[in-house]
Protein backbone atom coordinates (compact mmCIF):
# COMPACT_ATOMS: atom_id res chain seq x y z
CA UNK A 1 0.00 0.00 0.00
CA UNK A 2 1.39 3.02 -1.17
CA UNK A 3 1.56 6.41 1.50
CA UNK A 4 1.30 9.63 -0.34
CA UNK A 5 3.25 12.69 0.89
CA UNK A 6 0.64 16.34 1.01
CA UNK A 7 1.31 17.34 -3.09
CA UNK A 8 0.63 13.38 -4.31
CA UNK A 9 -2.33 13.40 -2.16
CA UNK A 10 -3.84 16.35 -4.00
CA UNK A 11 -2.39 14.21 -7.50
CA UNK A 12 -4.84 11.72 -6.14
CA UNK A 13 -7.49 13.96 -5.76
CA UNK A 14 -7.14 15.70 -8.97
CA UNK A 15 -6.87 12.39 -11.04
CA UNK A 16 -10.35 11.03 -9.23
CA UNK A 17 -12.01 14.34 -10.02
CA UNK A 18 -10.78 13.99 -13.65
CA UNK A 19 -11.73 10.04 -14.11
CA UNK A 20 -14.39 9.63 -12.38
CA UNK A 21 -15.25 12.03 -13.33
CA UNK A 22 -16.30 13.34 -10.21
CA UNK A 23 -16.82 17.65 -9.27
CA UNK A 24 -14.64 18.70 -5.93
CA UNK A 25 -17.84 19.54 -3.93
CA UNK A 26 -19.13 16.07 -4.69
CA UNK A 27 -15.66 14.81 -3.64
CA UNK A 28 -16.05 16.93 -0.70
CA UNK A 29 -19.00 15.71 -0.06
CA UNK A 30 -18.24 12.45 -0.32
CA UNK A 31 -16.17 12.87 2.16
CA UNK A 32 -17.88 14.50 4.45
CA UNK A 33 -20.64 11.81 4.98
CA UNK A 34 -18.27 9.25 5.68
CA UNK A 35 -17.51 11.63 8.83
CA UNK A 36 -20.62 12.08 9.50
CA UNK A 37 -21.36 8.07 9.52
CA UNK A 38 -18.72 8.01 11.87
CA UNK A 39 -20.06 10.98 14.34
CA UNK A 40 -23.38 9.69 14.27
CA UNK A 41 -22.70 6.02 14.87
CA UNK A 42 -20.84 7.28 18.20
CA UNK A 43 -23.17 10.22 19.72
CA UNK A 44 -26.83 10.87 19.35
CA UNK A 45 -28.58 13.82 19.37
CA UNK A 46 -28.39 14.10 22.48
CA UNK A 47 -24.93 15.22 22.29
CA UNK A 48 -24.07 19.06 21.30
CA UNK A 49 -21.32 20.36 18.39
CA UNK A 50 -19.31 22.79 18.51
CA UNK A 51 -17.83 23.04 14.93
CA UNK A 52 -14.32 25.42 13.95
CA UNK A 53 -13.87 25.52 10.09
CA UNK A 54 -10.56 27.30 8.28
CA UNK A 55 -10.58 28.84 4.91
CA UNK A 56 -9.46 25.98 3.16
CA UNK A 57 -10.95 23.02 2.06
CA UNK A 58 -10.56 21.21 5.09
CA UNK A 59 -13.17 23.97 6.46
CA UNK A 60 -15.33 23.26 3.36
CA UNK A 61 -15.10 19.62 5.23
CA UNK A 62 -16.34 20.80 8.39
CA UNK A 63 -18.90 23.19 7.09
CA UNK A 64 -20.27 20.50 5.30
CA UNK A 65 -20.34 17.78 8.32
CA UNK A 66 -22.05 20.98 9.91
CA UNK A 67 -25.36 21.31 7.81
CA UNK A 68 -25.72 17.19 7.49
CA UNK A 69 -25.55 17.22 11.63
CA UNK A 70 -27.96 19.77 11.71
CA UNK A 71 -29.94 18.11 8.98
CA UNK A 72 -30.42 14.92 11.38
CA UNK A 73 -31.62 16.98 13.77
CA UNK A 74 -27.99 17.32 16.20
CA UNK A 75 -27.32 20.49 17.46
CA UNK A 76 -24.65 22.45 16.22
CA UNK A 77 -23.06 25.50 16.41
CA UNK A 78 -20.02 26.26 13.54
CA UNK A 79 -17.38 29.27 13.59
CA UNK A 80 -16.44 29.97 9.74
CA UNK A 81 -12.52 31.81 10.32
CA UNK A 82 -12.17 34.25 7.15
CA UNK A 83 -10.37 36.52 8.43
CA UNK A 84 -8.88 37.05 4.88
CA UNK A 85 -12.17 37.41 3.25
CA UNK A 86 -10.85 34.74 0.93
CA UNK A 87 -12.46 31.14 1.03
CA UNK A 88 -11.64 28.19 -1.33
CA UNK A 89 -14.45 27.75 -3.94
CA UNK A 90 -15.43 24.58 -2.21
CA UNK A 91 -15.56 26.41 0.90
CA UNK A 92 -17.13 28.90 -0.49
CA UNK A 93 -19.83 26.75 -1.64
CA UNK A 94 -20.20 24.69 1.53
CA UNK A 95 -20.57 27.81 3.21
CA UNK A 96 -23.75 29.09 1.05
CA UNK A 97 -25.24 26.12 1.67
CA UNK A 98 -25.03 25.78 5.57
CA UNK A 99 -26.51 29.18 5.28
CA UNK A 100 -29.37 28.07 3.28
CA UNK A 101 -31.00 26.37 6.44
CA UNK A 102 -31.89 29.27 8.12
CA UNK A 103 -32.18 29.29 12.01
CA UNK A 104 -31.80 24.92 11.89
CA UNK A 105 -27.78 26.27 12.79
CA UNK A 106 -26.04 28.69 14.84
CA UNK A 107 -23.30 29.95 12.50
CA UNK A 108 -20.99 32.65 12.68
CA UNK A 109 -18.49 33.85 10.13
CA UNK A 110 -15.70 35.25 11.88
CA UNK A 111 -13.48 37.81 9.93
CA UNK A 112 -12.12 40.10 12.44
CA UNK A 113 -12.95 39.92 16.02
CA UNK A 114 -13.52 36.85 17.47
CA UNK A 115 -15.68 35.65 20.99
CA UNK A 116 -14.89 32.12 21.99
CA UNK A 117 -17.87 29.93 22.98
CA UNK A 118 -17.67 27.78 26.33
CA UNK A 119 -16.84 24.42 25.41
CA UNK A 120 -18.95 22.49 27.93
CA UNK A 121 -20.40 18.96 27.60
CA UNK A 122 -20.23 18.93 23.72
CA UNK A 123 -18.26 17.51 21.20
CA UNK A 124 -15.50 19.43 18.77
CA UNK A 125 -14.87 19.26 15.21
CA UNK A 126 -11.36 20.63 14.16
CA UNK A 127 -11.88 21.48 10.54
CA UNK A 128 -9.44 24.34 10.43
CA UNK A 129 -6.64 23.37 8.35
CA UNK A 130 -5.42 20.08 6.70
CA UNK A 131 -3.08 18.48 4.06
CA UNK A 132 -1.84 22.06 2.82
CA UNK A 133 -0.75 23.39 5.80
CA UNK A 134 3.05 23.89 5.53
CA UNK A 135 3.93 26.39 9.03
CA UNK A 136 3.80 26.55 12.49
CA UNK A 137 0.12 27.97 12.94
CA UNK A 138 0.18 31.61 15.36
CA UNK A 139 -1.38 34.53 16.28
CA UNK A 140 -5.00 33.42 16.41
CA UNK A 141 -4.94 30.49 15.27
CA UNK A 142 -2.35 29.13 17.75
CA UNK A 143 -4.36 31.10 20.33
CA UNK A 144 -7.69 28.83 18.93
CA UNK A 145 -5.72 25.94 19.29
CA UNK A 146 -4.69 26.12 22.83
CA UNK A 147 -8.00 26.83 23.81
CA UNK A 148 -9.69 24.16 22.24
CA UNK A 149 -6.89 21.41 23.85
CA UNK A 150 -7.33 23.26 27.23
CA UNK A 151 -11.38 22.22 27.16
CA UNK A 152 -12.06 18.69 28.31
CA UNK A 153 -13.79 18.33 25.18
CA UNK A 154 -13.62 15.02 22.71
CA UNK A 155 -12.37 16.69 19.70
CA UNK A 156 -12.67 15.00 16.23
CA UNK A 157 -9.78 16.15 14.01
CA UNK A 158 -11.05 16.01 9.74
CA UNK A 159 -8.42 14.17 7.96
CA UNK A 160 -5.24 15.92 10.06
CA UNK A 161 -5.43 17.69 13.72
CA UNK A 162 -5.43 21.20 12.71
CA UNK A 163 -1.42 22.57 13.14
CA UNK A 164 0.24 18.79 12.19
CA UNK A 165 1.96 18.89 9.27
CA UNK A 166 1.76 15.90 7.09
CA UNK A 167 5.29 14.69 6.92
CA UNK A 168 8.11 16.87 9.17
CA UNK A 169 7.01 18.36 12.25
CA UNK A 170 10.61 18.56 13.43
CA UNK A 171 10.68 22.93 13.15
CA UNK A 172 7.07 22.94 14.58
CA UNK A 173 5.47 23.54 17.76
CA UNK A 174 4.01 21.37 19.70
CA UNK A 175 1.17 23.48 21.57
CA UNK A 176 0.28 25.05 18.89
CA UNK A 177 -1.13 21.66 17.45
CA UNK A 178 -4.77 20.09 17.94
CA UNK A 179 -4.80 16.95 20.51
CA UNK A 180 -7.27 15.27 18.86
CA UNK A 181 -9.24 12.62 20.57
CA UNK A 182 -10.22 11.00 17.22
CA UNK A 183 -8.76 11.77 13.87
CA UNK A 184 -10.61 10.85 11.11
CA UNK A 185 -8.66 10.38 8.07
CA UNK A 186 -9.23 10.42 4.40
CA UNK A 187 -8.30 6.67 2.47
CA UNK A 188 -4.99 6.29 3.80
CA UNK A 189 -2.69 6.92 6.26
CA UNK A 190 -0.36 10.22 6.24
CA UNK A 191 3.04 9.82 6.65
CA UNK A 192 3.51 11.63 9.92
CA UNK A 193 0.96 9.33 11.58
CA UNK A 194 3.85 6.52 11.31
CA UNK A 195 5.71 8.19 13.93
CA UNK A 196 6.42 8.03 17.78
CA UNK A 197 6.63 12.23 18.06
CA UNK A 198 3.08 12.61 16.40
CA UNK A 199 0.67 9.85 18.58
CA UNK A 200 -0.22 12.31 21.18
CA UNK A 201 -1.97 14.41 18.45
CA UNK A 202 -4.17 12.14 16.76
CA UNK A 203 -5.46 10.14 19.18
CA UNK A 204 -7.57 7.31 18.19
CA UNK A 205 -6.79 6.90 14.30
CA UNK A 206 -9.94 5.30 11.53
CA UNK A 207 -9.38 5.39 8.32
CA UNK A 208 -12.34 6.25 5.89
CA UNK A 209 -12.67 5.24 2.37
CA UNK A 210 -14.06 7.78 0.26
CA UNK A 211 -13.57 6.30 -2.85
CA UNK A 212 -10.11 7.94 -4.43
CA UNK A 213 -9.20 6.56 -7.65
CA UNK A 214 -7.66 2.79 -7.78
CA UNK A 215 -6.25 3.70 -11.19
CA UNK A 216 -4.78 6.89 -9.61
CA UNK A 217 -3.19 5.32 -6.51
CA UNK A 218 -1.86 2.32 -8.79
CA UNK A 219 -0.09 5.29 -11.40
CA UNK A 220 0.70 8.45 -9.00
CA UNK A 221 4.49 7.48 -7.72
CA UNK A 222 5.46 7.79 -4.10
CA UNK A 223 9.02 6.52 -2.36
CA UNK A 224 6.61 5.16 0.82
CA UNK A 225 4.54 2.66 0.67
CA UNK A 226 3.13 0.40 3.80
CA UNK A 227 3.93 -3.75 3.58
CA UNK A 228 1.08 -6.01 3.96
CA UNK A 229 -0.11 -9.66 4.03
CA UNK A 230 0.07 -10.11 0.86
CA UNK A 231 2.94 -8.35 -0.50
CA UNK A 232 4.77 -10.68 2.12
CA UNK A 233 2.62 -13.77 0.89
CA UNK A 234 4.13 -12.50 -2.97
CA UNK A 235 7.65 -12.97 -1.78
CA UNK A 236 7.66 -16.40 0.25
CA UNK A 237 9.58 -19.07 -1.27
CA UNK A 238 8.36 -22.63 -2.04
CA UNK A 239 10.58 -25.31 0.56
CA UNK A 240 11.51 -27.96 -2.03
CA UNK A 241 10.38 -31.20 -1.26
CA UNK A 242 13.56 -32.69 -1.92
CA UNK A 243 15.63 -30.26 0.20
CA UNK A 244 18.44 -31.25 2.36
CA UNK A 245 20.26 -29.39 4.86
CA UNK A 246 23.23 -28.01 2.07
CA UNK A 247 20.16 -26.76 -0.05
CA UNK A 248 18.94 -24.85 2.65
CA UNK A 249 21.73 -22.70 3.43
CA UNK A 250 24.46 -21.70 6.27
CA UNK A 251 24.51 -18.60 8.13
CA UNK A 252 27.00 -17.51 10.40
CA UNK A 253 26.49 -15.71 13.70
CA UNK A 254 28.85 -13.72 15.86
CA UNK A 255 27.61 -12.32 18.70
CA UNK A 256 27.90 -12.23 22.31
CA UNK A 257 30.19 -11.45 24.92
CA UNK A 258 30.57 -13.40 27.84
CA UNK A 259 27.56 -12.18 30.30
CA UNK A 260 25.74 -11.63 26.74
CA UNK A 261 25.21 -15.41 25.97
CA UNK A 262 21.30 -14.32 25.76
CA UNK A 263 21.91 -12.49 22.84
CA UNK A 264 23.92 -15.42 20.67
CA UNK A 265 21.06 -17.68 21.70
CA UNK A 266 17.76 -15.26 20.55
CA UNK A 267 20.36 -14.37 17.34
CA UNK A 268 20.90 -18.53 16.79
CA UNK A 269 17.48 -19.64 17.90
CA UNK A 270 15.47 -17.11 15.70
CA UNK A 271 17.95 -18.00 12.53
CA UNK A 272 17.19 -21.57 12.85
CA UNK A 273 13.60 -21.09 12.77
CA UNK A 274 13.36 -18.89 9.82
CA UNK A 275 14.00 -21.88 7.13
CA UNK A 276 17.92 -22.21 6.82
CA UNK A 277 20.00 -25.46 6.66
CA UNK A 278 22.76 -24.85 9.16
CA UNK A 279 23.73 -22.11 11.55
CA UNK A 280 27.48 -21.60 13.22
CA UNK A 281 27.26 -19.64 16.09
CA UNK A 282 31.14 -17.66 16.82
CA UNK A 283 31.18 -17.53 20.68
CA UNK A 284 33.98 -16.64 23.38
CA UNK A 285 34.81 -19.95 25.25
CA UNK A 286 32.50 -19.55 28.77
CA UNK A 287 29.80 -19.08 26.57
CA UNK A 288 30.19 -22.75 25.18
CA UNK A 289 27.63 -24.27 27.77
CA UNK A 290 25.16 -22.18 27.03
CA UNK A 291 24.64 -22.41 23.74
CA UNK A 292 25.17 -26.64 23.77
CA UNK A 293 22.51 -26.37 26.11
CA UNK A 294 20.00 -23.77 24.64
CA UNK A 295 20.55 -24.45 21.05
CA UNK A 296 22.08 -27.89 20.64
CA UNK A 297 21.17 -27.49 16.91
CA UNK A 298 23.87 -24.76 16.29
CA UNK A 299 27.72 -25.35 15.39
CA UNK A 300 29.79 -23.62 17.92
CA UNK A 301 33.32 -22.02 17.05
CA UNK A 302 34.71 -20.93 19.80
CA UNK A 303 37.11 -17.90 19.75
CA UNK A 304 40.61 -17.70 21.54
CA UNK A 305 39.83 -15.26 23.79
CA UNK A 306 37.56 -16.42 27.14
CA UNK A 307 35.06 -14.08 27.22
CA UNK A 308 35.05 -11.52 24.29
CA UNK A 309 35.06 -12.03 20.43
CA UNK A 310 38.71 -11.21 19.11
CA UNK A 311 38.43 -13.55 16.55
CA UNK A 312 37.49 -13.66 12.75
CA UNK A 313 36.90 -17.13 10.50
CA UNK A 314 36.70 -17.69 7.20
CA UNK A 315 33.38 -16.29 5.59
CA UNK A 316 33.16 -18.41 2.47
CA UNK A 317 31.33 -21.99 4.10
CA UNK A 318 28.35 -19.31 4.59
CA UNK A 319 25.58 -18.03 2.55
CA UNK A 320 25.10 -14.58 5.48
CA UNK A 321 26.72 -13.61 8.69
CA UNK A 322 24.92 -11.79 10.74
CA UNK A 323 27.11 -9.45 13.53
CA UNK A 324 26.74 -7.63 16.63
CA UNK A 325 24.31 -8.83 19.28
CA UNK A 326 25.89 -8.22 22.79
CA UNK A 327 29.64 -8.25 21.39
CA UNK A 328 30.17 -5.35 23.14
CA UNK A 329 32.94 -2.69 21.88
CA UNK A 330 36.17 -3.69 23.29
CA UNK A 331 38.57 -2.58 20.78
CA UNK A 332 39.86 -6.15 19.97
CA UNK A 333 36.36 -7.12 19.27
CA UNK A 334 36.00 -3.64 17.21
CA UNK A 335 38.88 -4.94 15.21
CA UNK A 336 37.35 -8.60 14.50
CA UNK A 337 34.20 -6.77 13.61
CA UNK A 338 35.78 -5.35 10.05
CA UNK A 339 38.25 -8.28 9.67
CA UNK A 340 35.14 -10.46 9.88
CA UNK A 341 33.39 -8.11 7.26
CA UNK A 342 36.47 -7.73 4.86
CA UNK A 343 36.27 -11.66 4.77
CA UNK A 344 32.94 -11.75 3.91
CA UNK A 345 31.74 -12.82 0.04
CA UNK A 346 28.02 -13.51 1.67
CA UNK A 347 25.48 -10.57 2.49
CA UNK A 348 26.10 -9.28 5.62
CA UNK A 349 23.68 -7.86 8.55
CA UNK A 350 25.18 -5.67 11.20
CA UNK A 351 23.04 -4.97 14.44
CA UNK A 352 23.89 -3.68 18.32
CA UNK A 353 27.09 -3.13 18.96
CA UNK A 354 28.50 -3.93 15.39
CA UNK A 355 26.71 -0.94 14.39
CA UNK A 356 28.25 0.65 17.53
CA UNK A 357 31.65 0.02 16.72
CA UNK A 358 30.83 1.27 12.70
CA UNK A 359 30.19 4.61 14.49
CA UNK A 360 33.42 4.99 16.51
CA UNK A 361 35.57 3.92 13.86
CA UNK A 362 33.78 6.22 10.96
CA UNK A 363 36.21 5.23 8.39
CA UNK A 364 35.10 1.85 8.46
CA UNK A 365 31.80 2.92 6.87
CA UNK A 366 32.98 3.78 3.57
CA UNK A 367 34.81 0.27 3.76
CA UNK A 368 31.31 -1.72 4.10
CA UNK A 369 29.94 -3.90 1.27
CA UNK A 370 27.12 -3.42 -1.32
CA UNK A 371 24.37 -4.52 -0.51
CA UNK A 372 24.97 -4.50 3.41
CA UNK A 373 22.53 -4.75 6.57
CA UNK A 374 22.28 -2.38 9.08
CA UNK A 375 19.36 -2.73 11.96
CA UNK A 376 19.71 0.29 13.99
CA UNK A 377 17.24 1.92 16.60
CA UNK A 378 17.10 5.82 16.40
CA UNK A 379 19.71 5.76 18.96
CA UNK A 380 22.26 3.63 17.21
CA UNK A 381 21.48 5.87 14.35
CA UNK A 382 22.60 9.02 15.76
CA UNK A 383 25.48 7.57 16.59
CA UNK A 384 26.13 6.76 13.10
CA UNK A 385 24.74 9.60 11.25
CA UNK A 386 24.07 12.82 14.16
CA UNK A 387 21.34 13.77 15.89
CA UNK A 388 18.03 14.46 14.44
CA UNK A 389 15.70 17.04 15.21
CA UNK A 390 12.43 15.08 15.04
CA UNK A 391 11.50 11.42 13.53
CA UNK A 392 11.15 12.69 10.04
CA UNK A 393 15.32 13.89 10.11
CA UNK A 394 15.87 10.65 11.16
CA UNK A 395 14.21 8.80 8.37
CA UNK A 396 15.92 10.92 5.88
CA UNK A 397 19.03 10.60 7.64
CA UNK A 398 18.61 6.74 7.20
CA UNK A 399 17.57 6.44 3.58
CA UNK A 400 20.46 8.54 2.78
CA UNK A 401 22.60 6.38 4.29
CA UNK A 402 21.29 3.45 2.69
CA UNK A 403 21.74 5.11 -0.76
CA UNK A 404 25.53 6.39 0.40
CA UNK A 405 26.19 2.41 1.04
CA UNK A 406 24.12 1.09 -1.48
CA UNK A 407 22.84 -1.10 1.62
CA UNK A 408 20.11 -1.84 3.37
CA UNK A 409 18.54 0.27 6.58
CA UNK A 410 16.16 -0.87 8.80
CA UNK A 411 15.25 1.44 11.33
CA UNK A 412 13.52 -0.02 13.80
CA UNK A 413 10.23 1.17 15.90
CA UNK A 414 6.68 0.79 16.03
CA UNK A 415 6.47 1.16 11.97
CA UNK A 416 10.01 -0.38 11.28
CA UNK A 417 11.01 1.29 7.78
CA UNK A 418 13.18 -0.47 5.47
CA UNK A 419 15.13 2.06 3.45
CA UNK A 420 16.59 0.94 0.43
CA UNK A 421 19.96 1.40 -2.12
CA UNK A 422 17.46 3.64 -4.47
CA UNK A 423 15.64 5.87 -1.66
CA UNK A 424 12.52 4.23 -1.14
CA UNK A 425 10.85 3.70 2.24
CA UNK A 426 8.87 0.21 3.08
CA UNK A 427 6.71 0.41 6.16
CA UNK A 428 6.16 -2.09 8.23
CA UNK A 429 2.83 -2.85 9.57
CA UNK A 430 2.97 -6.00 12.22
CA UNK A 431 3.81 -5.48 15.64
CA UNK A 432 2.91 -3.94 18.68
CA UNK A 433 4.44 -2.27 22.27
CA UNK A 434 4.81 -5.71 24.03
CA UNK A 435 8.03 -6.32 21.75
CA UNK A 436 9.61 -2.92 23.25
CA UNK A 437 12.14 -5.60 25.46
CA UNK A 438 15.75 -6.52 25.23
CA UNK A 439 16.26 -8.92 23.03
CA UNK A 440 13.71 -8.56 20.35
CA UNK A 441 16.63 -6.97 18.01
CA UNK A 442 18.47 -9.65 18.65
CA UNK A 443 15.70 -12.30 17.34
CA UNK A 444 15.02 -10.11 13.95
CA UNK A 445 18.88 -10.30 13.44
CA UNK A 446 19.01 -14.43 13.29
CA UNK A 447 15.63 -14.13 10.87
CA UNK A 448 17.56 -11.80 8.60
CA UNK A 449 20.66 -14.34 8.97
CA UNK A 450 18.04 -17.49 8.12
CA UNK A 451 16.22 -15.96 5.26
CA UNK A 452 19.22 -14.85 3.18
CA UNK A 453 21.34 -18.14 3.86
CA UNK A 454 17.65 -19.84 3.01
CA UNK A 455 17.68 -18.02 -0.59
CA UNK A 456 15.74 -14.87 -0.16
CA UNK A 457 17.62 -11.27 -1.58
CA UNK A 458 18.64 -8.62 0.66
CA UNK A 459 15.55 -6.81 0.34
CA UNK A 460 12.87 -9.58 0.17
CA UNK A 461 14.53 -11.01 3.23
CA UNK A 462 14.37 -7.50 4.92
CA UNK A 463 10.80 -7.51 4.25
CA UNK A 464 9.67 -10.83 5.41
CA UNK A 465 11.81 -10.50 7.88
CA UNK A 466 10.61 -7.67 9.71
CA UNK A 467 6.80 -8.73 8.88
CA UNK A 468 7.20 -12.30 10.32
CA UNK A 469 9.12 -10.34 13.00
CA UNK A 470 6.29 -7.94 14.09
CA UNK A 471 3.61 -11.10 13.35
CA UNK A 472 5.17 -13.31 15.73
CA UNK A 473 4.92 -10.87 18.08
CA UNK A 474 1.32 -10.06 17.53
CA UNK A 475 0.79 -13.86 18.02
CA UNK A 476 3.08 -13.91 21.02
CA UNK A 477 0.60 -10.86 22.35
CA UNK A 478 -1.98 -13.16 22.30
CA UNK A 479 -0.99 -15.71 24.65
CA UNK A 480 0.90 -14.07 26.93
CA UNK A 481 -0.28 -9.94 26.57
CA UNK A 482 1.89 -7.33 26.16
CA UNK A 483 3.27 -6.70 29.45
CA UNK A 484 4.39 -10.12 29.79
CA UNK A 485 6.15 -10.52 26.21
CA UNK A 486 9.76 -12.05 25.64
CA UNK A 487 11.61 -11.76 23.10
CA UNK A 488 11.84 -15.55 23.69
CA UNK A 489 8.00 -15.61 23.05
CA UNK A 490 8.76 -14.42 19.51
CA UNK A 491 10.90 -17.00 18.47
CA UNK A 492 8.38 -19.50 20.03
CA UNK A 493 5.67 -17.76 17.62
CA UNK A 494 7.77 -18.04 14.48
CA UNK A 495 6.26 -21.35 13.36
CA UNK A 496 3.12 -19.77 13.66
CA UNK A 497 3.79 -16.62 11.63
CA UNK A 498 5.44 -18.51 9.18
CA UNK A 499 2.29 -21.15 9.07
CA UNK A 500 -0.08 -18.08 9.03
CA UNK A 501 2.01 -16.48 5.52
CA UNK A 502 2.08 -19.77 3.65
CA UNK A 503 -1.81 -20.84 4.23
Amino acid sequence: MKIFAAEEIRQLDQYTINHEPIKSIDLMERASQSVVQFITGKWNTATSFVIFAGPGNNGGDALAVSRMLAERNYSVKTYLFNTKKELTPDCEQNKQRLEALGSKVEFHEVTNEFEPPALNDCVIVDGLFGTGLTKTLTGGFSALVKYINASKCEVVSIDVPSGLMTEDNSLNVDANIIRATYTLTFQQKKLSYLFAETQEFIGHLEVLDIGLSKQGMQEISTIYTMLEADDVKAKMLPRPDFAHKGSMGAALIVAGRYGMAGASVLATKACLKSGVGKVTALIPKKNNDILQTCVPEAVLVHDKDEEIITDSIDSQPFNAVAIGPGIGVDENTAIAVISQIRRGNAPCILDADALNVVASHRAWLMQLPKGIILTPHPKELERISGHSVGDFEALSKARELARTLQGYVILKGHYSALCTPDGRVIFNSTGNSGMATAGSGDVLTGILAGLIARGYNQEDACAIGMYVHGLAGDIAAEFVGKESLMASDIITCLPKAFMKLKK
